[in-house]
């Protein structure tokens, strides 16, 4: 039986091939993808072979190409670096097809597409979790360590995590490579070259998943890479449009932080957020949108024509249409030094990260609605009992059923109705949890605490320039208020679209959007549905650039 990773293409499918590349050679071994590439190419073998390389193993062989069979994983579509080597066989004829054409040729050939991007998904999945990648050394009460892999967990970065706090031979691995526990946290790649402290934006850089953006105008510029920015980049970069994708941090938003989603039409055994994610980002370069992470836009001025968009870490931006994806996120518990243990014991997201984190521990859940109850279900399998805190007195106030059912017949889980935490306490990481039910506090161990409560719109980069309902959601289409519609003279000729600001071309979709329903189909539906507008609005405006 075939290997689905390693499928053969067939003698049709090879020959499209051979117009999107060049045809060479190699007598001699010959290494062809080396670990650490950011811009490498994609390989068909016509005759000979490539063998697959994992560099932390001794050089040990992970898997060997032959005729017709081809190198490269999902990986290659966005430019991250390559986690492994490979080297041809002797006498070895292969076909060398850059990234930029092999995207043509999956745009435009959907059987060679099929069989790529699933070979391509399928070995991602197998090389996170054979191949070590990066080394990453520190404390996993650490705020820094943690941002760390938050950062590259949610990336789908390969990284072996060394806990500090655990390791017996620290000491010596320290004296290794001399350094200091001072230096911590520390990443050692393949090649032993060690980033002592390391920004998110040097990692995001150094792994390839920032790029380098070039100055043009795009078309689209979408903001945020959450299900309405991904369906949003996926249906406007398919019909054509040029769209730039960034986020502050990886795709997926919010939904990225579920664990299992359930009730997503086409699912019906769930999927995780970050799998939704992680296809939608491949989907979405698949047809040519560029994404880029991290980038956090800090304001957008209106040009003659375009926007300008300013981020922390870039040249400024530019984009005919920009459509604000940037979600809303969960509220800090209004707690005296809660900030202080926001990542070495208070948490935002539940992956499986935080899964082997609290094994066998108390934790808490604060929140009563579906991501709290998806939560509270999936780190039951890992923690010694799970809390569930929420104001209300009915868990089923906001949390659909199926959760509410399998969290009562859950037996390490209590649910803990008109109750509050009302102190966190530690010393450098979370040590105390005080809960309050009416008037009693409850008694716990929890140093693992979990919020989900709240929801408020990450607009910072909007302040004061559209309109907005009173709690900072974006009004669009026919919500705007009339004093916002009457600032633009361009609402004097024509309503505003649908998903459409009170800026004109400044769209906005998913949970950032005043009167959005707060769910991931609905933020999908809206992505894919605003590029219709977007559309509307190009051609109105190429309309009026060719009339005057």
């Amino acid at each position: 039986m075939i290997d689905p990773k390693f499928p053969e293409l067939t003698n049709v499918q090879v020959e499209k091939l051979k117009k999107y590349g060049e045809i060479e050679f190699y007598k001699e071994p010959t290494v062809v993808l080396d670990f650490g590439d950011q811009h490498y190419d994609f390989f068909v073998v016509l005759t000979g072979g490539i063998r697959i390389i994992d560099p932390d193993k001794k050089n040990e062989n992970i898997a060997i190409h032959t005729r017709h069979q081809f190198s490269g994983s999902s990986s290659i579509l966005s430019h991250r670096t390559v986690g492994v080597c490979g080297e041809t066989l002797a006498n070895t004829q292969l076909i060398r097809i850059s990234p930029e054409n092999l995207k043509s040729a999956i745009a435009k050939f959907s059987d060679i597409s099929d069989v790529l991007l699933n070979a391509f998904l399928l070995r991602e999945d197998a090389l996170k979790n054979n191949v070590q990648g990066i080394k990453l050394i520190g404390s996993e009460h650490s705020n820094e360590t943690y941002a760390i892999r938050d950062f590259m967990d949610k990336n789908d970065i390969w990284y072996n995590f060394i806990d500090s706090d655990k390791e017996d031979g620290l000491v010596q691995l320290l004296e290794t490579f001399n350094l200091k526990e001072s230096d911590l946290p520390v990443l050692i790649n393949s090649q032993n070259e060690i980033s002592v402290r390391p920004s998110i934006d040097e990692i995001g850089t150094c792994t390839g998943v920032r790029l380098q953006l070039d100055d043009d105008i795009y078309d689209v510029l979408v903001v945020g890479a959450g299900p309405a920015g991904l369906a949003a980049s996926v249906y406007a970069a398919s019909e054509g449009l040029k769209v730039l994708t960034i986020d502050s941090n990886s795709p997926g938003g919010q939904a990225g932080k579920s664990s299992k989603i359930e009730n997503y039409l086409g699912f019906p055994t769930g999927i995780s957020g970050r799998d939704l994610a992680n296809n939608g980002y491949i989907q979405a370069q698949k047809f040519g949108c560029t994404i880029s992470v991290p980038h956090r836009v800090k304001g957008i001025e209106r040009k003659e024509g375009y926007y300008e968009i300013n981020s922390n870490n870039t040249s400024t931006l530019k984009a005919k249409t920009v459509i604000a994806a940037t979600g809303a996120a969960y509220r800090r518990l209004p707690l005296e030094g809660i900030e202080k243990f926001e990542g070495s014991g208070i948490y935002y997201s539940a992956t499986s990260m935080h899964a082997n984190m609290c094994k066998n521990s108390e934790i808490g859940i604060v929140g009563g609605g579906n991501s709290a109850g998806q939560a509270a279900l999936f780190l039951a399998n890992y923690a010694h009992k799970v809390y569930v805190i929420i104001r209300n007195e009915d868990i089923g106030a906001k949390m659909s059923d199926y959760l509410v059912q399998r969290i009562i017949a859950c037996e390490n889980i209590e649910v803990l109705t008109s109750s509050n935490v009302v102190k966190v306490d530690g010393d450098t990481y979370l040590e105390k949890v005080e809960i309050k039910k009416n008037d009693t506090l409850i008694a716990n161990n929890i140093n693992y605490l979990f919020t989900f409560v709240g929801a408020k719109p990450c607009t910072e980069w909007l302040d004061n320039i559209i309109d907005t309902d009173e709690k900072g959601f974006v009004h669009t289409g026919l919500t705007i208020c009339d004093n916002a519609l009457k600032s633009e003279s361009v609402f004097n000729n024509r309503k505003p679209y649908t998903f459409e600001t009170s800026l004109p071309g400044l769209f906005a979709v998913g949970d950032v959007r005043s009167g959005s329903v707060k769910r991931v189909a609905s933020a999908v539906g809206e992505g894919s549905i605003v590029v219709s507008d977007i559309h509307k609005f190009l051609a109105l405006e190429n309309e009026v650039n060719t009339v005057s």
